[in-house]
C-alpha cells in the first residue's frame, strides 16, 4: 500500500511539475509574440517619420530656387509656417564655427545642433595616431526637437533651417540660431563658448509660437551620439564607456557600462554620454522631469569593429511654461580629468561623479588620498611611471605595521601548533570540546587567529581603489615609461599574429613581471602560513590548497592584467617587490622565532579576562555542548 501510495504522489508531483512547465511555455511565447507585434509597430512609425523627413527635404531642394510657385506650394504643404524659414537665403547645408584655445566646434544651420567637435591638444590612439581627439564628426551626434503644429504636422528640428547670426559679448562668442515661422515667431538655440572652457552655454526658447506650434504637451528633445574609438584596446575603451547621470539634484548612476542597456530615470540634471577618458555632458538648470535612455554596444569584434563604441540616446521632455520654452542648459565636451571636473568654474554640478572612482570608501581613498598624492608627487617628479613607483613605496610603508603584525601573528601559530595538534587528538571525537580548548589555548597565549587575514582584509579597499584610480585618472594618457607607451592602456612587447582568448593579441611584460613577483612573495610566504594553520577536521588541506594557489594566482594576474592598464601592472610588480623586501627583512633580521616562543610562555602564565565577545562564544559554545550530551542521551 505505501509504494503504490508513493507511485500516486509521485505521478502527481510531475503531473503538476508539467502543468507548471506548459504554463511558463504558455507565458513566454505570449511575451514573444507582443514583442514582436511591439517591434513591428515601431518599425512601421519609423517608416511613417522617415517618409515625412523625406518630403521635408523635397521641399526644401525647392526652396533653393524660390519664385516657383509649385515649388512654393511644396514648400508649405509640407512645413506650414515654417516655410518660411526654409525660404531665407541662411537655409543652406552650411555650418558656423565657434573655437577657443581648447575646443573647435562647427553647428550646422540645418537642425541647429553641433556637427563637428574638435578637442585641440589631445591625439587618438588608434590606427589613426598623430589625430586630434573628435568628439563629433561625420553625423555621429545630432540634438532635434520633435513637435507637433496646430495643423497637425509632425516636424523634427534636425530636418528644419536655422538661422545663424554671430555676436560678441565681451570675449564670449555668441551664436544664435533661429527657426523661423515669422520674424516674431521663432524657436531660438543659443550656444555661448568662453574663452579657455570646454563647457558652453546652450539654451532653448521659443518666442510667439503658441498659434503656430501644439503646446498642450511638452515637446520631446533627442540627444544621440555614436562615441568614437580614442584609446589602444576597443574592447577595454569600451568597457568605460557609458552613460552617467544625476538625478534629484544630487544621486548618481550609470547604465550601459561594457554592455547594452535601456532605462527611465526621473528628475534629470545632467546626463553624460562618457567615453573612457573623454566625456560629453548635457546639464539643465531646469531639471528634466523624466529621460528615457539606451545605450547600445557596437563592439561585437575588435578585429572589425574600430571605429565607434557605443550609440547613446536620449530623450527628454521640454515643458511649455506660460505657453512659451525657457530652459537654460550647458554642454560639457571634453577630458574626464578630475582637476578639470571639480574645479571652481563647474562648483556644485557634481560632474566628478562621471569618473569611475569606485563607491563608499573606495571612492573616498581615490578622492582624498590617492589623486591628492599623486597630483602632489606630479607636481615635481616629471615621469609618470616614477610617480607611480613612488606612490607605492608610501602604500606600502604605510602599510607595513599591519605586515609585522601579520608575521608575528603567524610566528605565533606555528608556534602553538603542536599543542594544537594535541588537543585535535585528544578530542577527536567531541569536535565542540576540541574548538573550546583551541579557544583557550590561543586566549592564554594573546594570539589572535584572525590577526593573520587582517593585511589581505586591509588591503581589499586599497586593491580596488586602485583598480578603479588606473583607468580613470586622465593624466596618465599617453604618457610612457620605459617600453610602456600609453600607462592608461596596456604595454605590448610583442604583437600575436593571432589572438588567444581571455587572454588577448598581444603580450605586455608588465604583467609578467607582477605575476613572477607575486609567485616569489607566496612561494616565501606559503611556507610558514601552511604551518602555522592547524589541520581542521572535515576541512580541506590549507597546506595543499596554498601550494595550488602559488601557481593558480600568478596565473590569473598575468591573463587578467594582460589587457588592463600598465600603470596598474606596474604598481603590482613594484608592491610585490616591496613586499618581499619587508618581509625578507622582519622574517630574518626583526622577528626571533625564540623570542615569539618565550613571549607565548609567559603570556599563558599570565591572569587572562575574556572579552564580551570572547565570553559570549563561550556560552555559545557551552550551550551547543550541553545540547549535543541530551540529544545523546535521548
Amino acid at each position: 500500500m505505501e509504494e503504490k501510495k508513493l507511485d500516486t504522489k509521485t505521478l502527481v508531483g510531475f503531473g503538476l511539475i508539467t502543468v507548471l512547465l506548459l504554463w511558463m511555455i504558455y507565458n513566454n511565447t505570449k511575451q514573444e509574440e507582443q514583442q514582436a507585434r511591439a517591434k513591428e509597430k515601431q518599425e512601421q512609425q519609423q517608416k511613417v517619420a522617415d517618409k515625412k523627413a523625406k518630403q521635408a527635404d523635397a521641399a526644401y531642394t525647392a526652396a533653393a530656387t524660390p519664385g516657383d510657385s509649385v515649388r512654393v506650394a511644396q514648400l508649405q504643404g509640407a512645413l506650414g509656417a515654417f516655410a518660411y524659414s526654409a525660404g531665407l537665403p541662411s537655409a543652406k547645408d552650411t555650418v558656423t564655427k565657434l573655437e577657443n584655445k581648447l575646443v573647435s566646434l562647427s553647428v550646422a544651420n540645418k537642425g541647429g545642433y553641433i556637427k563637428e567637435l574638435e578637442l585641440k591638444g589631445f591625439e587618438k590612439f588608434t590606427k589613426d595616431s598623430g589625430k586630434p581627439v573628435e568628439l563629433i564628426k561625420d553625423n555621429n551626434a545630432a540634438l532635434n526637437i520633435q513637435f507637433k503644429t496646430t495643423d497637425n504636422r509632425i516636424l523634427n528640428t534636425k530636418d528644419l533651417y536655422f538661422e545663424p547670426v554671430v555676436t560678441k559679448e565681451g570675449e564670449n562668442q555668441v551664436l544664435t540660431l533661429k527657426l523661423k515661422a515669422s520674424d516674431a515667431q521663432f524657436l531660438e538655440y543659443r550656444y555661448v563658448l568662453k574663452p579657455d572652457e570646454y563647457m558652453l552655454d546652450f539654451s532653448v526658447r521659443s518666442q510667439g509660437l503658441s498659434r503656430v506650434v501644439d503646446t498642450s504637451k511638452p515637446l520631446d528633445m533627442e540627444w544621440s551620439m555614436q562615441t568614437y574609438r580614442n584609446e589602444k584596446s576597443a574592447t577595454y575603451e569600451n568597457r568605460y564607456t557609458d552613460i552617467v547621470y544625476l538625478y534629484e539634484e544630487s544621486k548618481d548612476d550609470k547604465m550601459g557600462q561594457g554592455k547594452s542597456d535601456e532605462e527611465t530615470v526621473d528628475d534629470v540634471s545632467y546626463i553624460a554620454f562618457k567615453q573612457h577618458l573623454f566625456t560629453s555632458v548635457l546639464l539643465t538648470d531646469t531639471p528634466f522631469k523624466k529621460a528615457e535612455l539606451k545605450a547600445e554596444s557596437l563592439i561585437k569584434d575588435e578585429a572589425k569593429d574600430t571605429v565607434f563604441t557605443k550609440k547613446f540616446d536620449a530623450k527628454v521632455p521640454l515643458a511649455f511654461k506660460g505657453g512659451e520654452l525657457n530652459y537654460n542648459m550647458n554642454m560639457y565636451y571634453g577630458p574626464s580629468d578630475y582637476d578639470i571636473l571639480t574645479s571652481d568654474k563647474y562648483e556644485g554640478k557634481h560632474l566628478d561623479r562621471i569618473m569611475p572612482l569606485g563607491w563608499g570608501l573606495f571612492g573616498w581613498m581615490n578622492r582624498f588620498v590617492f589623486i591628492p598624492v599623486f597630483g602632489f608627487l606630479s607636481s615635481f617628479i616629471s615621469s609618470f611611471g616614477l610617480c607611480i613607483i613612488v606612490l607605492t613605496i608610501l602604500v606600502r610603508v604605510v602599510m607595513s605595521p599591519v605586515t609585522y603584525k601579520s608575521y608575528v601573528s603567524q610566528a605565533k601559530m606555528k608556534v602553538l601548533k603542536p599543542e594544537i595538534a594535541e588537543i585535535n587528538e585528544k578530542y577527536s571525537k567531541d569536535p565542540m570540546k576540541k574548538q573550546q580548548e583551541t579557544m583557550k589555548l590561543y586566549n592564554s597565549a594573546g594570539v589572535s587567529p584572525m590577526a593573520g587575514c587582517l593585511p589581505a582584509l586591509m588591503q581589499i579597499p586599497v586593491f580596488y581603489a586602485l583598480f578603479q584610480f588606473f583607468p580613470s585618472y586622465f593624466d596618465l594618457r599617453q604618457k610612457s615609461f620605459l617600453w610602456a607607451t600609453d600607462l592608461s592602456s596596456y604595454d605590448v612587447v610583442y604583437k600575436l599574429p593571432f589572438t588567444i582568448p581571455v587572454y588577448g593579441d598581444h603580450i605586455s611584460l608588465f604583467p609578467i613581471l607582477a605575476s613572477a613577483a607575486i609567485f616569489f612573495y607566496m612561494k616565501m610566504t606559503t611556507g610558514d602560513q601552511a604551518m602555522s594553520a592547524p589541520q581542521q577536521e572535515g576541512m580541506p588541506d590549507m597546506s595543499k590548497v596554498m601550494k595550488i594557489m602559488i601557481y593558480l594566482s600568478p596565473l590569473m594576474m598575468l591573463i587578467f592584467f594582460n589587457t588592463n592598464p600598465a600603470g596598474l601592472s606596474l604598481y603590482y610588480f613594484i608592491s610585490n617587490l616591496i613586499t618581499i623586501g619587508i618581509m625578507y627583512v622582519i622574517k630574518n633580521h626583526i622577528v626571533n622565532e625564540e623570542k615569539i616562543h618565550a613571549l607565548v610562555q609567559a603570556n599563558k602564565s599570565k591572569p587572562k579576562t575574556q572579552g564580551r565577545f570572547q565570553k559570549k562564544m563561550q556560552e555559545m559554545m557551552e550551550q551547543a555542548q550541553e545540547q549535543q550530551k541530551k540529544q545523546i542521551k535521548k
